[in-house]
């Protein structure tokens, strides 16, 4: 028997790194996953595979959710599919890192949309239908980044920032409907965007982390289950886990 078993967890932006890792994660506690994915059709076809060898359900719903009615659209999909949300995972995100005077207004809305909004938008859709059940689980994935900032991220640092907020916010309005709202914010992470950079990038990078490695997606991932299972009285939290880069 699973923590799990029978809840149902839509989780954006699955199709790889935190998000896929989050939902098998997940589906190794017995819940249902949905997998929200943008583009990558191949890679969220892989991981509902995966969450299948769990011996769980999964469905796959291409939709952008940056935009509200493809918010709205996933949501939809889940509830028709399983007759219900109990956990959302806010996990969608980009980052297009320039200086403030060379970003463009385009590179500030697209990362805002897709990393800050994308979290009301699935949020709203979703919140409804756990209050009428007196339960339900959102986790934001934020960031390192959003606590500290970062030079050539000030678009990505303030989406990140605005999560956190967001869930003190809404943690507070949610509780008498038993539903939590708590932030995650990971520090550096062995991601493939990660594992791209320049040796001399890691090497500098993992020289700032008391711990003297990056994090793994599955250490992210079990802070996402805890959170979902034993992680009941955490609620406007914010958990740091980066090695000890920014305390």
């Amino acid at each position: 028997m699973g923590a799990l078993d029978g809840q149902v967890a839509v989780v954006t932006g699955a199709s790889r790194g935190i998000g896929r890792a989050c939902a098998i994660e997940l589906a190794r506690q017995g819940a249902n996953i949905v997998v929200n994915y943008t583009s990558n059709a191949e890679a969220a076809e892989s991981c509902k595979a995966a969450i299948e060898a769990e011996g769980v359900q999964a469905l796959v719903v291409q939709a952008d959710v940056s935009k509200p009615e493809d918010a709205q659209k996933l949501i939809g999909a889940a509830e028709e599919q399983f007759g219900k949300v109990d956990i959302l995972v806010n996990n969608a995100g980009i980052n297009r890192d320039k200086t403030v005077q060379r970003m463009s207004v385009e590179e500030w809305q697209a990362v805002i949309e897709t990393d800050l909004s994308s979290m009301f938008y699935c949020t709203n859709a979703v919140v409804g239908g756990m209050r009428e059940r007196n339960y339900g689980r959102i986790v934001n994935m934020s960031s390192i980044i959003g606590q500290m900032g970062n030079l050539g991220q000030a678009n990505y640092a303030a989406a990140k920032a605005g999560m956190i907020a967001f869930s003190k916010s809404a943690a507070k309005e949610l509780a008498r409907f038993n539903i939590t709202v708590n932030a995650v914010c990971p520090g550096f992470v062995a991601t493939d965007m990660v594992e791209a950079l320049d040796d001399k990038i890691k090497e500098a990078l993992i020289a700032q982390i008391p711990l003297g490695r990056f994090g793994t997606v599955e250490e992210v991932a079990s802070t996402v289950r805890f959170l979902c299972t034993e992680g009941s009285f955490y609620t406007g939290a914010q958990m740091s886990l980066n090695g000890g880069q920014y305390m």
